[in-house]
């Protein structure tokens, strides 16, 4: 196994590691010993669920977070720069995407050593695909104001770029705020706008479907606590 920063993508959820990730992820994995992680107690899990006779306690766990500092970041690279490949491992589906795994790769980058992402699935990409929206242009813009006046402004902001940039938009919420954000959706945008509801991608219980503003109202399944990905375009 080449020495490199191993990008390593988890699930979306309670899915069969078999169903979204190649056999090559685990190969990869079982070469490694020291993981940069969003969360101890999930990696060690996910580690789990990819190979069960995995040695954890041997592995070496480096946290990586909001408050992690630039400088606690590059020590974190200390082993990679001495010749032992390492993993990033985030939350849920790919590293250094909408992800705080990019810190880690501006850092090696920087520093010259090798970085190689590999397969596996990003609900923004997964939900682009499925949208029946424009590929070619789009853009994330993760987490909306809360501020329902800031939050209105936002989104008649982001439709406004749809018919301007033909640009399909994406952003999400927090599982027991989906309800609220479809509410605000279908308040502020323009009736014949298209609005994609992902939920559950890769899971139990997929749901994505397209429709216009319009057609949604009255339409709207049951989102409590399940992770979604709204978009938008004309």
């Amino acid at each position: 196994m080449e020495t490199a920063l191993y990008l390593l993508p988890v699930t979306l959820g309670d899915t069969s590691i078999e169903k979204v990730l190649p056999s090559y992820n685990k190969e990869i994995i079982s070469g490694i010993r020291y993981f940069i992680v969003e969360d101890v107690r999930s990696a060690r899990r996910f580690l789990k669920k990819v190979d069960r006779e995995i040695d954890i306690d041997a592995l070496t766990f480096y946290p990586l977070n909001k408050h992690t500092s630039p400088d606690d970041i590059s020590g974190y690279l200390q082993p990679l720069v001495g010749g032992a490949s390492m993993g990033v491992i985030s939350e849920a589906g790919c590293p250094a995407v909408a992800d705080p795994g990019a810190d880690v790769v501006a850092i090696a980058q920087r520093k010259k050593l090798k970085v190689v992402p590999l397969v596996g699935p990003s609900s923004i990409i997964l939900s682009v695909m499925a949208s029946g929206f424009n590929g070619q242009s789009f853009a994330f813009h993760g987490y909306l104001p809360i501020e329902p006046g800031e939050r209105a402004k936002k989104l008649k902001a982001l439709e406004q770029r749809v018919y301007a940039e033909n640009q399909t938009q994406l952003f999400i919420e927090t599982p027991y705020r989906n309800h609220k954000m479809v509410e605000d959706i279908l308040l502020n945008c323009r009736p014949q706008t298209k609005l994609c509801i992902a939920a559950n991608i890769t899971c139990e219980g997929e749901y994505i479907q397209t429709r216009t503003v319009k057609d949604w109202k009255g339409h709207v399944p049951d989102l409590s606590k399940i992770p979604c990905i709204f978009l938008l375009y004309k």
